[in-house]
């Protein structure tokens, strides 16, 4: 129904014209039952009479009813309209059942039946009582009981009965199909044009009766259902949204789902949106389900998909969705913040000035590749932010709601690493902290570099900052990957590599494509642990596995290579990486173990302010030939037993965890490492 017409007005007219046409049939029953005793029928003017009122009625009304618009969309026949009415009336009419038993005879048959519709309805025809035909086939009349087909008893579907009445109902077989607002924002220009080609391909074959299914593939699930919801609003549908884990996957249960979904879209004027994001295409039973749906539903049809669905056998029209361009991200940023003003008030003096502001805007567009409705939720979570006593800078409070966006995706899939770590934490040689603080420069001025000075007009390929950090274990590469995450204000997640490798084909591409598609929202950094046991050599091929260890490798460089946010490697043996992978690698630094000065100064750093000591002598610590993890760990672990003895931490307790940590390492630990501290 159009939004600009009352619903009240409107449902008030649509019961006095179901009111009228079941007065039209109670005279026509009531002629039948004169006639069929010899006496003198219904006079004709009182059946022109209720002719003229339902004109009348509906020359009124600012919509069709729903009993007028119910015939038009299933094409019923007058004979089939006095049918759906003569079962309607049973339910809503108290003078029908006793005037239905009379016309049958007096048997106390109170439902009208097959026989009875035929002698006494106008213009009958037995195709309208077939299975196949319209009132059985949408089952939009039920049949009861009855010894012959003639004398079998109708009745109507309630979920029909509700239709014409004008009430708002749910068919109970499609619980899980959840019904979508109306779409009310611009779609970007590069969404636009594919919703303006689509509007174009329907409205082509609409006149052919051969509407193709629409498949709109890419990451950005929202975006997908904006564009829906555009192209169906031009068309004045509804949209209906069905995940594909909700089909029945029994073939009876599923024949009937179709069935009443293919009703609902005529009755309602719906168009279905199948949602088959993270469908498992391993599984064939759900696979079948989803092509016999596509392929025996008739009405206008989208399937969302990360990747093309194949083996509909039916014409399905594939088209690419892709992120918003970094121009129109700014564009809506810009927008958004406009908006954002109208809401801060008082609070105005948080948006800078207009040069400021843009420059903020492109910093967040270089850095977080959001969708448009992401860069709208992030821009009213700010104004919360904005709120609070601490308040920052708006370009802080975005930034942050940025972070937040971008979060979901990934939290099930790796795991975040909190940090609070400065350069001030990072004993390195000053060739390696130089190198990080490069990297740092890099994220930080991509906007200028890459929007501003013009390189991602040249490709948007390679955009990504990619680093490996080599070396032995608890030399700090981790800690490093941590430092440059707070000094960046992205987060941090760390890949499970056991997690994503898997033994079966195929698999570990698809658990790694799912964690780059996350990650390409931007506002991360990936960590990946480890790095050789995944990024390794290709190798001759000998066998399916080599063929297939090496297929995992080549999808790994390309997809390194067009992630356009960062990654950190992370080796014990760079000797073991494909090198295919350092040509696309932009940094690569060597952890080497701490020599004497820097054991020094980390032991210096490594105890909190907070943290009592006494009399801890850093050079001869230093002596120890440990790396920083294994120094992080000792100093823990004596602060564990100072705390206990309810004491400072001392050497001794440096000392005594320092044996133990050896021990747990399986090394000797040498009278010149210790040498002095007791």
């Amino acid at each position: 129904m159009d939004s600009s017409i009352n619903p009240e007005v409107w449902f008030q007219f649509n019961q006095n014209y179901l009111v009228t046409a079941t007065n039209q049939l109670f005279n026509l029953l009531k002629n039948y039952i004169n006639q069929s005793k010899n006496n003198s029928g219904v006079e004709a003017s009182n059946l022109k009479q209720d002719q003229s009122e339902l004109t009348k009625i509906l020359a009124a009304m600012p919509f069709p009813p729903a009993l007028e618009q119910l015939c038009q969309r299933f094409k019923l026949s007058e004979f089939e309209r006095y049918i759906l009415v003569f079962c309607a009336a049973l339910e809503i009419d108290s003078r029908f059942p006793d005037l239905c038993d009379e016309a049958q005879g007096g048997n106390s048959q109170y439902h009208p039946t097959f026989g009875l519709v035929l002698n006494a309805l106008p213009n009958p025809h037995w195709s309208a009582l077939a299975p196949d035909g319209t009132l059985r086939y949408w089952k939009l009349i039920d049949l009861g009981s009855g010894s012959t087909l003639t004398s079998t008893s109708l009745h109507i579907d309630e979920r029909i009965l509700h239709y014409l009445i004008g009430v708002k109902t749910t068919d109970s077989l499609l619980t899980e199909i959840t019904e979508l607002p109306s779409y009310t924002q611009r779609l970007i220009p590069s969404h636009q044009c594919l919703a303006d080609s689509i509007k174009a391909l329907w409205e082509l074959n609409s006149f052919q009766n051969s509407l193709p299914i629409i498949q709109l593939c890419g990451s950005e699930m929202e975006d997908k259902t904006d564009i829906a919801q555009a192209v169906c609003q031009h068309f004045n549908l509804q949209v209906s949204l069905l995940n594909c884990h909700r089909i029945p996957l029994k073939p009876d249960e599923l024949k009937t789902f179709i069935r009443r979904l293919e009703r609902e879209c005529i009755l309602e004027r719906r168009a279905l949106l199948l949602v088959c994001e993270d469908i498992d295409r391993s599984d064939k039973l759900q696979l079948a389900s989803v092509h016999q749906l596509l392929e025996e539903l008739e009405c206008f049809a989208i399937v969302t998909t990360l990747s093309p669905l194949q083996g509909v056998k039916r014409q399905m029209i594939r088209f690419d969705v892709p992120k918003p361009l970094p121009q129109e991200q700014l564009i809506t940023w810009q927008t958004s913040v406009a908006e954002l003003k109208t809401q801060l008030n008082e609070q105005e003096k948080y948006i800078p000035d207009s040069d400021k502001l843009l420059q903020d805007l492109q910093e967040l567009t270089s850095q977080f590749q959001l969708s448009t409705s992401m860069i709208r939720r992030a821009c009213a979570a700010a104004v919360g932010q904005l709120t609070m006593p601490s308040t920052p800078s708006l370009k802080q409070a975005l930034w942050q709601s940025c972070r937040v966006q971008a979060r979901p995706g990934l939290d099930e899939l790796a795991e975040r690493i909190e940090s609070k770590l400065s350069w001030e934490d990072l004993v390195l040689p000053p060739l390696q902290k130089g190198i990080l603080k490069e990297i740092s420069a890099h994220v930080r001025q991509k906007a200028k570099v890459y929007e501003k000075w013009g390189f991602a007009s040249k490709s948007r390929r390679g955009l990504g900052i990619t680093a490996l950090f080599s070396g032995p274990s608890g030399t700090g590469k981790t800690l490093a990957a941590g430092v440059l995450a707070n000094e960046l204000n992205l987060d941090l997640y760390k890949i499970e590599l056991s997690a994503v490798v898997s033994k079966y084909i195929g698999e570990t591409e698809k658990n790694l494509q799912q964690i780059f598609n996350a990650a390409e929202s931007g506002g991360v950094i990936l960590l990946f642990d480890e790095a050789d046991s995944i990024f390794g050599k290709r190798s001759e091929v000998k066998d399916s596995k080599d063929r297939n260890a090496n297929l995992e490798v080549s999808y790994l460089l390309q997809r390194m290579e067009s992630y356009p946010g960062m990654a950190i490697l992370t080796t014990n043996l760079q000797s073991n990486l494909d090198p295919a992978f350092m040509r696309r690698l932009r940094f690569v630094t060597q952890f080497s173990l701490p020599d004497a000065a820097h054991r020094s100064e980390i032991w210096r750093r490594i105890f909190p302010p907070d943290t009592p000591t006494e009399g801890l002598n850093f050079e001869r610590l230093a002596q120890l030939n440990a790396p920083g993890g294994n120094i992080r760990i000792i100093a823990l672990n004596s602060a564990f037993m100072a705390a206990d003895a309810q004491e400072p931490v001392q050497m001794k307790h440096i000392l005594k965890a320092t044996q133990t940590e050896y021990e747990k390492l399986g090394k000797s630990l040498t009278s010149i490492e210790i040498a002095g501290w007791i």
